[in-house]
């Protein structure tokens, strides 16, 4: 289901029952997020998947072009209609955490010399306010089949995706380049911080 000016309704729905508790981790390729949420999972949160990397992974098993280096207006609508997907889901959940949101898929396509449409700047306010965003690390990056860019393109890349989020309005905040029990330690210690009164759930 694309996300367009039709089916955003369905999406503005779910803001009055906690947009404020759907949190996004986010950043540049190979910063460390999906780790991060593995260990949000293990920790008892509920999560969402990096809906553009299993995107990829189903590319490339079926020789499908539909891929950020192949087609990336094709690819970033598709992500878009997952990450809406995952948004209408979250209305049944208590905190939860996204691995990457649509304004990361904004960055994508600015980085690609491409627009986004103005609906993903008006679906991503169903995110909380502030964005946990990994910053490039060298000494973690590397290669694989659904990751081939250099670390010097993965770090303009993230310069685009932060750009995104500050462009709309989010709230950024920088996890620690250290062991992901510190970045999951930041993480939790932050939210008890602006919410002490939140649980999961």
């Amino acid at each position: 289901m694309p996300l367009t000016h039709t089916n955003l309704a369905r999406v503005r729905d779910i803001r009055s029952r906690g947009a404020s508790q759907r949190f996004v981790i986010a950043g540049g390729p190979g910063s460390g997020k999906s780790t991060l949420l593995h260990a949000l999972t293990a920790a008892g949160e509920f999560c969402y998947e990096e809906a553009s990397r299993t995107l990829i992974r189903e590319q490339l098993a079926r020789g499908g072009r539909l891929l950020p280096w192949g087609d990336l207006q094709g690819f970033a609508q598709e992500c878009a209609a997952r990450m809406c997907a995952q948004l209408t889901d979250s209305a049944s959940r208590g905190r939860c955490f996204f691995d990457r949101g649509l304004p990361d898929l904004m960055g994508y396509l600015s980085h690609g010399g491409q627009g986004a449409p103005d609906v993903w700047r008006a679906a991503s306010r169903d995110y909380a306010p502030v964005i946990f965003f990994a910053p490039p690390w060298r000494e973690i990056y590397v290669n694989d089949a659904e990751r081939p860019q250099s670390f010097a393109e993965a770090q303009d890349l993230s310069a685009h995706i932060r750009r995104a989020y500050v462009d709309c309005g989010f709230r950024l905040v920088d996890l620690v380049t250290g062991p992901v029990a510190e970045r999951l330690g930041q993480v939790m210690n932050f939210i008890e911080t602006i919410q002490p009164e939140s649980r999961h759930g």
